[in-house]
């Protein structure tokens, strides 16, 4: 039954879910240094790869969420904190992300597995790491989650388990909690961007009928996804889409450690969105609770050096859960010896 106590405990200011949600992305700042890859996709697509590497035998594959990227805070704060514990960082741009256009229709989606494989796939070709960990917030925890239990028969025993955070689980529950009022500004904010992109992809690709007027009107991510997600993808509506890229499903079908943290005040998830059934029914999907936290928030002060309880919640999971016995930087010799698999 491996739904875990929390301590999250933050100061009175950042008990409220908005307040924390929007301070971690307007208020706090890393620095970051990355070396960027770009590899093709069995589609004639690329997708940029950020690293940020320290040396070492271990891993970890950073996923970002909705209309974020390498450069979003919560990835950055993760890097540092890992690459500090000897652990090699790649940022996983989502395609249309870096900073630059993707050459096709269709950019990315929340189960669009298939580009975290090829992901994947890429670092086990061309680096001989020991072990890969993924770690997926929002968006991209949903991609994380869906990966870690639809591949759970295919997966190479080089992964060694995935953290996700602030996961919209069941996309359509989510999706109508962003449609309240209280959510007007989130969903505002992400539309303004999605919809410049789309109507860009829309020059680029004249064959694509885009109903212009309709998406202009778009007011939640129904519109948006019956106008260009489903269409695009291959699904029959926005109910299939949300049905079939949900990760929900899957997690029964995990057979990795894997964790999710998630706070009751996110705004952006419904009930749906907190699976206790699956974590007591599982021997290998963890879950974690918090009270507060927001929605990719959990930040405790004002004080930037005690905002690390996210990052640090990671690498005890990382620690404790992952099965790995070392962590190696290989440059110095350097090792990190850790206790058993699944001690708690």
């Amino acid at each position: 039954m491996p739904i875990l106590k929390t301590d999250f405990s933050p100061s009175l200011p950042f008990k409220n879910g908005h307040f924390s949600t929007i301070y971690r992305a307007l208020f706090t700042k890393t620095a970051y240094s990355y070396q960027r890859k770009r590899i093709t996709t069995h589609d004639t697509d690329f997708i940029d790869l950020d690293f940020s590497t320290v040396g070492s035998n271990t891993i970890a594959i950073l996923t970002h969420g909705l209309e974020g990227s390498s450069k979003s805070n919560y990835i950055l704060t993760a890097l540092k904190k890992l690459n500090s514990k000897n652990i090699d960082t790649v940022s996983f741009n989502l395609r249309g992300c870096s900073g630059e256009n993707n050459l096709l229709l269709g950019t990315y989606h929340s189960g669009k597995t298939e580009d975290l494989e090829t992901v994947i796939n890429y670092i086990l070709k061309n680096y001989d790491y020991e072990n890969i960990l993924l770690i997926g917030y929002s968006l991209g925890g949903n991609m994380t989650l869906k990966y870690m239990g639809e591949y759970a028969e295919k997966q190479s025993h080089k992964i060694k388990g995935a953290i996700a955070v602030s996961v919209p689980i069941d996309l359509e529950s989510s999706g109508k909690e962003m449609s309240k009022w209280n959510t007007k500004l989130y969903m505002s904010n992400f539309l303004k961007t999605l919809k410049v992109k789309v109507l860009q992809k829309s020059k680029e690709f004249p064959d694509f009928k885009l109903d212009e007027i309709a998406l202009q009107k778009a007011k939640n991510f129904t519109d948006f996804d019956e106008i260009y997600t489903a269409p695009v993808f291959g699904f029959k509506n926005a109910k299939d889409y949300w049905k079939k890229a949900s990760a929900k499903p899957y997690l029964s079908k995990i057979k990795k450690p894997t964790l999710l943290v998630t706070s009751l005040d996110d705004p952006f998830l419904s009930s749906k969105c907190y699976p206790f059934k699956e974590a007591e029914n599982s021997k290998y999907f963890y879950l974690e609770v918090t009270k507060y936290g927001g929605h990719v928030g959990f930040i405790s002060s004002f004080v930037d050096k005690k905002n690390d309880w996210l990052e640090q919640r990671i690498f005890r999971f990382i620690k404790k859960n992952s099965n790995l016995k070392t962590i190696k930087t290989i440059s110095s010799g350097q090792t990190h010896t850790f206790s058993s698999c699944f001690s708690q």
